[in-house]
């Protein structure tokens, strides 16, 4: 920094402090990384539990079993064995239960049930050792009935239970997790080179994400202690680590470019942007932290490890690009256009399209408007007819063997493949337990056996287990059978109760992180731009982007659109947690895009444009910049699409689609139209507001030649 200059507000200061100390700032970031990186390896990270993530009835159930002293129970598997043609099962039975039981890694092989049509027999038996590592294990069992099914072609012959489908479903997801950590780097990458033209401007941004990344998972280690983690969460974090990063590292490279095109000195240059666009990516940044931290208010185990992990990343993002970033851009100077690549680096934009563009929009701003809002509205229009659903075995690839196998398990033996438990705090009678278990059969088919119990070593918690039927079957056994033979104490459990308590909970949860999102979101603009014209127009422009994404779920999802490309089976719902968690994700992606585009704009007006003007200059300047982070954010989101679950499929699209729509329809040619359809209404404030604080958006002014002369260098 320039003595005597006069520098303001928290991203400028850090940044000069930066370039002063760039040795010092560059391998600051670099301990900070390690650092935080070889910690978390010495501590680990804390993993939720299953009774960790447990809500109302099902949750205080899971906890009382996971206290009770339990034995571990092995990984169960079942092997179905179906009639096809009017064969006979005995001989086919007879065979795989005998190599079964001398089938390494098997062990407690169960006597063959019956299914109640006569059409259908299951097999039982369980995995040797640790259940969670049964995966490993599980392949002699598999082979042996695969064997058995060659031997028998004329039954349908096929095994499914927790560590085969760890093995066949896990491994798929594994795989693609780990294919999508290894791809969304390179395709970033060669975006970036595209956008820039030139190969260190392009590496700096995906260094920083990847740094800033690497650090917030050693840091989650830490906080793990006070909110556990889930394992998606390191994915989740990627994902949005990578669209922050990029995001703000292009707005920053570029307006320092920008201005070192405009014949700015190095110093003015990197001033001018840590003014403009290092003060929009610290305001970005709490924008997004505060979209996060409205999962906290869903009081789930995975929303608030989802919030914990992307607010770390976000912050640690923030820190790096007012800190480390300007250190790089001041060692770097003009070099950071090195490597050039032919054909593709330009050392200034003409924004010949944006700007004929724009003034295509601005002539006609009300046609622009009606055009925009209908296609948003055609787009959004399912979203009327949007319902939500658990996840289950639907939701994975249909030609998947252990999902073949599951649904014939499920119609055959209902009780076998989702089981509903009873937890009693005590040790339960016979009597009482028969009188259990005629109630069951007495319930019309809506709950069926047959009916286990298991009790504690110490005998102070029965759990009984049984089938559920039909839609209304957990409420048959909740409000009327288990209060009648149990009493109040008796909690269900299962993963139809954990799906309805879960349900229940994010009904509760939904209108407070809506309020708290759009509230604080409205309250940080209004602050930063002093006006409530422009904070509600931010507000309803981004909820517009999160109702498209809706819309573009239940088109694809509901109706079956894209079934053999995308490889997925229609469903009458989406993923239960898909719009909460798309809404808080995709309102501060959004925002983060709000916030730059404003910056500019008002920028222009405070230099004394007209909002028309200031409008036309601002989007026009940032529109080339936004459609590359927009399509960096797009082909990292698209990824998603690959995975084999369905409710990855689903985050993958609706995400791709809203940020697609909010680059173009949304930031393109709605705002730039409504802005100038209200022209000098946008900066409306109420007198009694007056006392909010003077936020200066435009650069500073040049020194004079003289005072450059008296001023040191940096």
């Amino acid at each position: 920094m320039k003595q005597g200059e006069n520098v303001k507000g928290i991203a400028a200061r850090a940044a000069m402090w930066s370039a002063r100390h760039r040795t010092l700032a560059i391998l600051g970031w670099i301990a900070f990384v390690i650092g935080v990186t070889v910690l978390s390896g010495q501590i680990g990270t804390h993993q939720a539990t299953n009774a960790d993530q447990g809500h109302g009835d099902s949750g205080r159930a899971d906890k009382i079993v996971a206290a009770a002293g339990f034995p571990v129970q092995a990984a169960g598997e079942m092997v179905i064995v179906q009639n096809r043609a009017g064969s006979d099962r005995a001989a086919a039975l007879t065979d795989l239960t005998k190599q079964l039981k001398v089938t390494s890694n098997v062990t407690g092989v169960q006597a063959p049930i019956e299914s109640p049509d006569k059409k259908s027999s299951l097999i039982t038996f369980s995995i040797t050792g640790d259940p969670d590592t049964a995966k490993d294990r599980v392949s002699p069992a598999l082979d042996t009935v695969a064997k058995v099914q060659a031997a028998h072609p004329d039954l349908y012959i096929a095994e499914g239970g927790d560590a085969s489908g760890d093995k066949l479903i896990g491994d798929d997801l594994d795989e693609g997790l780990s294919r999508l950590g290894m791809l969304s780097i390179p395709v970033t990458l060669g975006i970036l080179l595209i956008a820039f033209g030139a190969v260190v401007a392009a590496l700096l941004p995906v260094a920083l994400a990847v740094t800033a990344v690497v650090a917030a998972i050693g840091l989650l280690a830490a906080a793990s202690r006070f909110a556990p983690t889930v394992d998606t969460t390191m994915h989740v974090m990627l994902l949005v680590g990578l669209a922050v990063g990029v995001d703000y590292c292009l707005f920053y490279i570029r307006r320092e470019r920008d201005e070192r095109r405009n014949g700015a000195d190095p110093h003015r240059a990197l001033l001018i942007a840590a003014q403009t666009s290092g003060r929009s990516i610290w305001i970005s940044g709490l924008t997004v932290i505060v979209a996060m931290a409205g999962m906290f208010l869903t009081f789930d185990t995975t929303f608030v490890s989802f919030a914990v992990g992307t607010i770390l990343v976000v912050a640690t993002t923030v820190l790096g690009s007012l800190t480390v970033l300007p250190a790089m851009l001041s060692a770097l100077g003009d070099k950071v256009d090195a490597i050039k690549i032919p054909g593709l680096y330009r050392r200034r934009s003409d924004g010949r399209f944006w700007t004929a563009f724009l003034n295509l929009v601005l002539a006609k701003p009300l046609i622009s408007t009606i055009v925009a809002v209908g296609a948003l509205a055609a787009i959004a229009a399912p979203a009327l007819d949007l319902r939500t659903k658990a996840e289950g075995i639907e939701d994975l690839p249909p030609n998947a063997s252990i999902v073949q196998a599951f649904k014939a398990v499920d119609e055959a033996f209902p009780s076998k493949t989702s089981p509903a438990e009873v937890v009693v705090p005590a040790a339960v009678p016979k009597a009482q337990l028969a009188t259990f278990t005629k109630a069951v059969g007495n319930s019309g088919g809506k709950l069926t056996g047959p009916v286990e119990t298991r009790v504690n070593p110490a005998g102070t918690v029965t759990v009984v287990s049984l089938g559920l039927v039909g839609d209304d079957a957990l409420d048959v056994l909740r409000k009327q059978v288990v209060p009648a033979t149990f009493g109040p104490d008796a909690l269900v459990t299962g993963e139809r109760a954990g799906d309805a308590d879960f349900n229940a909970r994010l009904d509760k949860s939904m209108p407070w992180v809506f309020g708290f999102v759009l509230g604080l979101a409205f309250l940080l603009l209004l602050v930063s731009f002093r006006s409530v014209v422009v904070a509600i127009t931010g507000v309803v422009l981004n909820l517009l982007s999160v109702a498209a994404a809706y819309g573009m779920l239940v088109w694809v999802f509901q109706y079956g659109h894209f079934e053999k490309q995308l490889q997925f089976q229609a469903s009458p719902g989406i993923t239960n947690w898909m719009p909460l968690f798309l809404f808080i994700i995709l309102f501060g992606l959004s925002m983060d895009y709000h916030v730059f585009v404003l910056s500019r704009i008002r920028e222009g007006h405070d230099r004394g444009l007209s909002t028309r003007d200031a409008v036309r200059e601002g989007i026009g300047r940032t529109a080339g910049v936004i459609t590359s982070a927009a399509v960096v954010m797009v082909a990292v989101f698209a990824l998603f699409a690959t995975l084999p679950l369905a409710s990855t499929k689903q985050l993958g699209i609706g995400l791709a689609a809203a940020v697609l729509l909010d680059a173009t329809i949304i930031r393109a040619v709605l705002l730039p139209a409504v802005m100038a359809l209200l022209g000098e209404r946008n900066w409306w404030l109420p007198r009694w507001l007056g006392w909010l604080p003077q936020i200066a958006h435009e650069p500073p002014p040049a020194a004079t030649p003289d005072r450059e002369r008296a001023l040191a260098g940096v």
